[in-house]
């Protein structure tokens, strides 16, 4: 059975892994709920392309995360 796509809760947006991943990275590892990197940007007061370069940052260190 196929697991049903994540949304963010704000704007209803499909969710990527990676945004899924930097959530549990800001948010909290326990999230169960989550936002797309346009509206987490806007809850954390920082552009898209900040976050954007954080997940590159985090998967070149290895965050498990991430993998």
């Amino acid at each position: 059975m196929a697991q049903k796509a994540k949304k963010c809760i704000c704007c209803g947006e499909s969710l990527k892994k990676d945004w899924i991943a930097l959530n549990k990275k800001f948010i909290g590892r326990e999230s169960k709920e989550f936002f797309c990197i346009s509206c987490l940007a806007e809850r954390l007061e920082c552009t898209i392309e900040d976050l954007e370069d954080k997940i590159e940052i985090l998967k070149e260190e290895g965050c498990a995360l991430f993998s």
